[in-house]
């Protein structure tokens, strides 16, 4: 008899592991669930493109006929609200239940609260879902001021996608600096400079202590500075979502808790994505939540495959800047940095732990990022190379010769 293998939530870790498993089992059935009225979509379009068309076929995750081809049934509008897992099965808001062999929790994660008086008042957005994203771009197309709280690269995109829409923009930042966790403190001082010279008030070391205003927001107040603006949008990070795991037996923590194989406590059921803890922690990464996907999707097929984490990557295109940042760029934790630099058009700085390389912020282009990525994963040793005097450039070369020997 074919197996149904079901999956509840419909991001990328989802479609993913659909296509592991189709890979594998060429005749199961495959069903995706999705509580949203759209196929699913690159959530990360939400803030890059916002001000374009989001109901376009560009923002999909996959076509509508590549499901069909695939034979893999899409279930928008679905939304699950319990789950059996003792009798294997999906109970849907409308009634029906669902028999599963399989099961797979996708179901992300939520943006986290802003914990301030008038967050509720009319006016505030947070976007996770397309449907936020609509809401916010009607309200305040008649609008001229929009604050942005949140300076990580959620933050900083939507504030350029408002820009370029023609609105002013503030940025309020509540640690020192910008995109603390991808940038060391040159290059957030850059983009800091470049953000402001494109017209944009910046506040770092912001206390928010209220959104103040009538029904509709009118300010907010920083550091007792009242700064007047139609509109606010926050970015302040995700945390999973668990509602629909709270009144079952799947064991839990900050979110679901999965073994190497994304499998949870409960045989048959597995989870991915935003929503899962893996040893302790919760990434909360697109790259990451795609790769397990794949793995759950592989396991719940049975070609069993561990789950290892790729490197962090992030490419920032904004504010007429264009950087990348790559593994692990926390100086603290390093041995040692090379910077290779000339005034604010070229600097690349590479970060080096127990004689390899663990991470790399560079304003090169993207093409630029393959050696240092391949560097990082294949654990390349820098053993006999005098990282003392060796510039960026003789260090890669050595690098590339390294890579290209036979382990």
């Amino acid at each position: 008899m074919m197996k149904h293998y079901c999956m509840i939530g419909t991001g990328v870790a989802a479609v993913n592991a659909a296509k592991a498993i189709r890979d594998v089992d060429k005749e199961a059935h495959i069903s995706l669930f999705g509580a949203e009225k759209s196929l699913p979509y690159n959530r990360i379009k939400l803030s890059k493109e916002l001000f374009s068309d989001l109901r376009s076929e560009k923002v999909l995750l996959k076509k509508e006929k590549w499901y069909e081809m695939q034979n893999i049934r899409t279930y928008p509008n679905t939304k699950i609200v319990r789950i059996n897992t003792g009798d294997h099965l999906l109970l849907t808001k409308t009634g029906d239940t669902i028999p599963y062999d399989k099961l797979l929790i996708c179901t992300g994660a939520k943006n986290r609260r802003l914990p301030v008086n008038g967050v509720d008042r009319r006016g505030v957005f947070t976007i996770r879902e397309m449907h936020e994203a609509e809401d916010f771009k009607a309200f305040i197309e008649d609008k001229a001021s929009i604050v942005n709280i949140g300076g990580g690269i959620q933050g900083l995109e939507t504030a350029w996608s408002i820009l370029q829409a023609g609105k002013k923009v503030s940025i309020v930042e509540v640690a020192p600096r910008l995109m603390a966790r991808q940038l060391d403190e040159k290059t957030s001082t850059l983009l800091k400079r470049k953000i402001e010279e494109a017209g944009v008030d910046i506040y770092l070391n912001a206390s928010i202590k209220e959104i103040v205003g009538d029904d509709q927001v009118k300010g907010i107040v920083l550091n007792d500075q009242l700064i007047s603006c139609d509109s606010v949008i926050y970015s302040i990070g995700v945390v999973p979502n668990l509602d629909l795991v709270e009144n079952t037996t799947i064991q839990t923590n900050r979110g679901i808790i999965v073994n190497e194989k994304m499998e949870t406590n409960i045989q048959d059921v597995y989870a991915a994505g935003d929503v899962t803890e893996l040893h302790g922690e919760v990434e909360g990464l697109w790259g990451r939540a795609m790769d397990q996907g794949k793995v759950a999707g592989k396991n719940m097929a049975s070609a069993t495959e561990l789950y290892e984490k790729t490197t962090p990557f992030t490419v920032f295109n904004a504010f007429n800047m264009s950087l990348f940042s790559i593994g692990m760029v926390d100086e603290g934790l390093c041995d040692t940095t090379i910077i290779d630099e000339d005034g604010d058009e070229k600097y690349t700085r590479i970060f080096i732990k127990d004689e390899k390389i663990v991470g790399v912020i560079s304003l090169e282009g993207i093409v630029a990022s393959a050696p240092y990525k391949m560097a990082i994963e294949n654990k390349i040793s820098l053993n006999g190379i005098s990282l003392d005097t060796v510039s960026v450039k003789e260090l890669m070369s050595l690098v590339k010769e390294r890579l290209s020997q036979p382990a």
